[in-house]
Parts: C-alpha cells; sequence; structure tokens
C-alpha cells in the first residue's frame, strides 16, 4: 500500500515517524522544521508558510493564501490523496493550539469519507476516523482505547475489548466509548453509519509496529 508520512509544525514531533525509501513524505508548513530537525528530507512541502517564516527554495512546494478555509495539514492530506496514497500517517499534528489538534481530527474523517487508512500519532497514543467499517486489531495489543461519535452513529459493536457493544447507537453528546481496553485477544470495531474518531494507546510501539497490528475493512453501502 503506498503510504505517505505527513508532518505538522507541532511543538514536539514524538513519536519519531521513519518512512521507508518507497514513502512519500509531505511537510505542512512548519512542519518542514521538524522534519528537518530529524533528518527528514520531505518531497513536498504544502501550505501559506506563515509558520515556517519562508518559502522553501530546496524542495518542491504547493503554496496557498494566508487567508483559506483550510489548516495547511488538511491540504497537505488532500494532496496525499490526490498522489493516490491510501495510507496516510500523520506526525506533529497534535498537541499545541488544541483547535488545530481538532482540525486535525476532521481531517482524518475526510480522509476515512475517501476510503484511506490514515492514522494520527501523537501525546501516546494512535486517533483515526472510522466510518462504516471496521478496524481489526491484534491480541498482541495492549493498553486503552476510546471511540467518540463525530456523527450520529448506529450500528456501533465493540468485541473482543474489555466491555463490548452490539449494534449500539452513540450520539456526539455521549461518551460511552471512553476509556475500553484491549485485553489480549483479537478485537473488532465496527459500525454501519456515521463516524467514530478511535483513539488506542501505542506503549512502547512504533507507529510502523501498530499498524502493522491493524486491519481496516471499508464497508459500502
Amino acid at each position: 500500500m503506498k503510504t505517505c508520512y505527513i508532518i505538522g509544525a507541532a511543538p514536539q514531533v514524538d513519536p519519531r515517524p521513519t518512512p521507508g525509501a518507497e514513502d512519500i513524505v509531505i511537510a505542512a508548513d512548519g512542519g518542514l522544521a521538524a522534519a528537518r530537525a530529524l533528518g527528514l528530507l520531505p518531497h513536498l512541502a504544502v501550505g501559506d508558510f506563515d509558520s515556517l517564516g519562508e518559502r522553501p527554495a530546496d524542495i518542491p512546494t504547493q503554496c496557498h493564501p494566508v487567508e483559506k478555509d483550510e489548516t495547511d495539514t488538511a491540504l497537505a492530506l488532500r494532496r496525499a490523496m490526490e498522489a493516490g496514497c491510501r495510507r496516510i500517517l500523520l506526525f506533529g499534528c497534535a498537541g499545541g493550539r488544541p483547535d488545530h489538534t481538532y482540525a486535525n481530527y476532521l481531517a482524518l474523517a475526510e480522509a476515512a469519507e475517501e476510503g484511506c487508512d490514515a492514522w494520527m500519532f501523537g501525546d501516546g497514543y494512535a486517533v483515526t476516523c472510522l466510518a462504516p467499517g471496521s478496524l481489526r486489531f491484534s491480541e498482541k495489543l495492549l493498553g486503552t482505547v476510546s471511540v467518540f461519535a463525530l456523527t450520529e452513529a448506529s450500528g456501533v459493536c465493540e468485541t473482543g475489548l474489555y466491555y463490548t457493544l452490539s449494534d449500539a447507537a452513540l450520539s456526539c453528546e455521549d461518551p460511552l466509548g471512553v476509556s475500553n481496553q484491549f485485553c489480549g485477544c483479537a478485537a473488532e470495531i465496527s459500525l454501519r453509519k456515521g463516524k467514530l474518531l478511535v483513539f488506542a494507546e501505542l506503549g512502547d510501539r512504533s507507529p510502523e509496529a501498530f499498524i502493522a497490528e491493524t486491519e481496516r475493512e471499508i464497508w459500502t453501502a
């Protein structure tokens, strides 16, 4: 699967991204400075470059006006999808300004609508948006996992976790899905309609090791 790494401008990029030779790396504005600090040279920089303070001259850029309707991270995510990437991993996109972090969660929802396997890593968690379909997790995963309805969600099922759900309905105001837990067996989260934000604890796993223990299935009407 063609994979894109997006590097954002959060104050700290943790965990560290480790793209392979065949992967694409896109910096979102000030994420270029973060990428350089990590020893990475992105294939493309996207944004208005107000955070970076300059338009970079050493790599290809996609420059946008400061007065725009989308965040630099959302623009980078869309560029990754346009390039045909179906797995997109975001780093340095959580922490710092909470409004930008939430905007990045919404960008994950757009990726889910397009059928992409998109994950955001930061603050010890992997976060994704699940549209109609399922996420399957290996029995090797440990720690907490929480789900929140980003829209009205129905047909929500959780199996193999400490608490189970069967054909449940979740609303945006309902935190019922918080603080579930992996318990040493294969687990699955699915829904028939709507969108869920899923937060899974990374523990001592690298993002790449975590991804290797998950599988997404997309359901179409």
